[in-house]
């Protein structure tokens, strides 16, 4: 079969390997789309495991079946997840699923970049839901990260009369924009650098959209009857978006870091201020199965229009074009592979 080796972010190859071969409990998986992440290009991160495989926001079709598999058929139409946890545990009980040293570990074989995967029989069991006939392969590439979209703002508190702010309008601003007019906001701002990203995220539901270099704290204020935001959301792994964050929080507030920092990145917070006005800083990764179905409801119902933000649609021997593209971070959102195109 053919898959997309990544070298590094300038250098992923289309190469041949084996199908994959399947298990007891395994179901092997031919992929109809695959999404590229924006960690699929944090190089620093990634560079260091390479050779490798990437991709895991997919969709598809069952092609084969293991042994002992329950609830699944060839043919049917499934999305599914790398990273499950395994439910039982301390930090699962106690939803705290980033942790779990199951999900740390999980994942599948060789990765969403490819034209087939093996699903291990912990993430059919746990990380494997049916499509709905109204959802479309391209459309179920957004449960993973829409799942982890939903978790955050689960955790952050986003409810109806809040006003919400997104720093950082990629991908992941642009669901969190999204998210929180279905989860109830009453205004949401969204920031950028890129006039293509201002103009999406006020396509996708900002009432209002500010260039990040300017003085986005008071443009907010400006914007939002003169007062700050309950709710801030941090998408953007800047340092100018994590200082306009304390700045541009409500007392009672609460700020979601949802960008990912290279490690060794530090920041002087304002504990006093962050006492004093009662601000909680939270942070999230990944979407546990519950959080997986919500996304998928949400995607059928329409209250997200996950399709809205497709802008490139490649095949797999464009990979290492697509990942340009999202490294770019221009007039691109989401690229979707099609290994079959």
């Amino acid at each position: 079969m053919r898959v997309a080796v990544y070298y590094n972010n300038h250098d992923v190859r289309l190469e041949d390997r084996p199908r994959p071969e399947i298990g007891p409990g395994e179901i092997l998986m031919r992929i109809e789309a695959s999404g590229i992440c924006g960690s699929d290009v944090m190089e620093w991160y990634r560079i260091k495991k390479a050779p490798l495989v990437l991709g895991h926001e997919v969709a598809g079709t069952v092609e084969e079946v293991g042994e002992g598999v329950a609830g699944f058929e060839v043919g049917d139409r499934i999305v599914t997840t790398h990273h499950v946890p395994c439910g039982e545990c301390r930090y699962c009980r106690s939803d705290r699923h980033s942790v779990c040293d199951t999900l740390r570990t999980t994942t599948f074989d060789p990765g969403g970049f490819a034209e087939f995967v093996r699903l291990p029989a912990i993430n059919v069991r746990l990380g494997t839901f049916k499509l709905p006939d109204g959802v479309s392969f391209e459309e179920a590439t957004f449960v993973e990260p829409l799942a982890c979209t939903v978790r955050a703002q689960r955790l952050t508190g986003v409810r109806e009369g809040d006003t919400v702010v997104v720093l950082g309008s990629g991908i992941s601003g642009a669901l969190h924009i999204q998210l929180a007019r279905a989860n109830g906001a009453e205004r949401v701002i969204a920031t950028d650098v890129h006039p293509f990203r201002l103009e999406m995220a006020r396509k996708l539901g900002a009432d209002a959209v500010l260039d990040a270099r300017g003085d986005v704290p008071e443009e907010l204020r400006e914007n939002n009857d003169g007062r700050p935001a309950d709710r801030v959301i941090v998408c953007a792994a800047a340092m100018s978006a994590v200082e306009q964050a304390f700045r541009c929080v409500d007392r009672g507030g609460s700020i979601m870091f949802f960008a990912l920092m290279e490690p060794g990145a530090e920041f002087s917070m304002p504990l006093w201020d962050v006492w004093k006005d009662g601000i909680s800083i939270l942070h999230s990764y990944a979407g546990p199965p519950d959080d997986m179905r919500a996304a998928l409801r949400l995607i059928a119902a329409k209250k997200v229009d996950v399709a809205a933000t497709i802008t490139h649609r490649i095949g797999l021997g464009e990979t290492e074009r697509g990942f340009g593209l999202v490294e770019g971070a221009g007039d691109s959102m989401k690229v979707i592979v099609e290994p079959w195109s």
